[in-house]
């Protein structure tokens, strides 16, 4: 807890793995738990909650979630963690799977309390000397960026790579039609941000809490196919993971006022019906917070995509105007698309 408040802004990494998996695909998902909970334990978080399905396994921590998938690992932390500390670990645990780090990607937006974060977050240049010293040697494309807008949110994208293991090798691009998602949204309705504060003394667990806010609130119905695995915190907060087939969602909501926050992260298909869902969805999730801000960054891993356009269309009916818009590209690592949108003011 930082002295100012929670900081609801989330560290998000995601590692590409490649090598032989002698064990029928599991690949990650073999790493014990118990090594998973000691990483975990340095980031400074734990696990609350845990589902699996046969393409990957989730899990809702005390800050944000894990996604293990078998050659791709997913973690993203809010508060004050250290969540770069878990990337040299996780290269060497995978290394005893016969796994070996090619494609590491870092992004974040702007902290509402920079002062408050440890080392190595203490800003954006110290997070990239930290990853240059601790990825392994292979990864040695490397790009930093830091994608500006109209307002004081920006969105900081660090990608590394290994040219040798990526390039010309179709098996290394099994992403290449997928697209990631990432909507952030601050200063939330204070009426709908109280539905995600408990009742005292009510009894109830973190599990049945949450699912009740899961139902209450409308996320259930962003997407009502998804095996869901949610947790209310006490007295407030809440964390949600959707599993889909092969595809992940996942929410999560700092509601106190003030520093209000909330995020949506999702994957897909640029192929399967991309531009519907994701206009639908986006709309989806601006309603249940009705957020005066809020930035979505859409990352295309290959194919190349404009129905990003769409959702300045979705959003702008809900009166939320855009205010900017920027694109970049990092090799072998996908296009990002950041647009910032805030409040219609008469």
């Amino acid at each position: 807890m930082a002295v100012s408040g929670f900081e609801g802004f989330e560290k998000r990494i995601e590692l590409h793995f490649s090598g032989d998996d002698p064990a029928t695909g599991k690949g990650l998902r073999r790493l014990d738990f118990a090594l998973l909970e000691k990483v975990l334990h340095t980031v400074q978080c734990t696990v609350v909650s845990a589902v699996g399905n046969k393409h990957f396994d989730s899990y809702v921590l005390s800050e944000s979630s894990l996604f293990v998938y078998p050659t791709k690992l997913i973690i993203k932390t809010c508060g004050t963690t250290q969540l770069l500390k878990s990337v040299r670990p996780l290269a060497d645990h995978a290394l005893t799977l016969g796994l070996t780090l090619c494609r590491c990607r870092y992004t974040r937006g702007s902290f509402i309390f920079p002062q408050a974060q440890p080392y190595p977050h203490t800003s954006f240049e110290q997070e990239i000397v930290y990853l240059e010293e601790h990825l392994p040697m292979n990864l040695s494309c490397k790009k930093a960026s830091v994608m500006n807008s109209e307002s004081s949110h920006k969105w900081h994208v660090f990608t590394a790579c290994d040219v040798g293991l990526t390039v010309g090798k179709v098996s290394m691009h099994a992403d290449d039609d997928l697209y990631m998602v990432e909507i952030c949204m601050t200063e939330l309705d204070p009426v709908l941000a109280k539905n995600f504060f408990r009742r005292f003394n009510d009894g109830k667990t973190g599990d049945s809490a949450g699912r009740e806010m899961t139902i209450v609130t409308g996320i259930r119905d962003i997407n009502k196919n998804a095996l869901i695995s949610d947790y209310a915190f006490d007295p407030c907060g809440y964390s949600m993971n959707g599993l889909d087939g092969a595809r992940y969602s996942t929410v999560h909501v700092t509601p106190e006022d003030g520093f209000s926050y909330a995020s949506f992260e999702s994957s897909g298909s640029v192929y399967d019906c991309y531009k519907e869902g994701i206009l639908e969805v986006s709309k989806k999730v601006v309603e249940i917070f009705r957020p005066r801000a809020l930035s979505v960054s859409i990352t295309t891993c290959g194919a190349r995509y404009e129905g990003w356009r769409g959702v300045e269309w979705a959003i702008e009916p809900l009166g939320l105007r855009l205010t900017s818009c920027t694109s970049e590209e990092f090799l072998n690592s996908g296009r990002v698309v950041f647009q910032t949108f805030t409040t219609c003011r008469k």
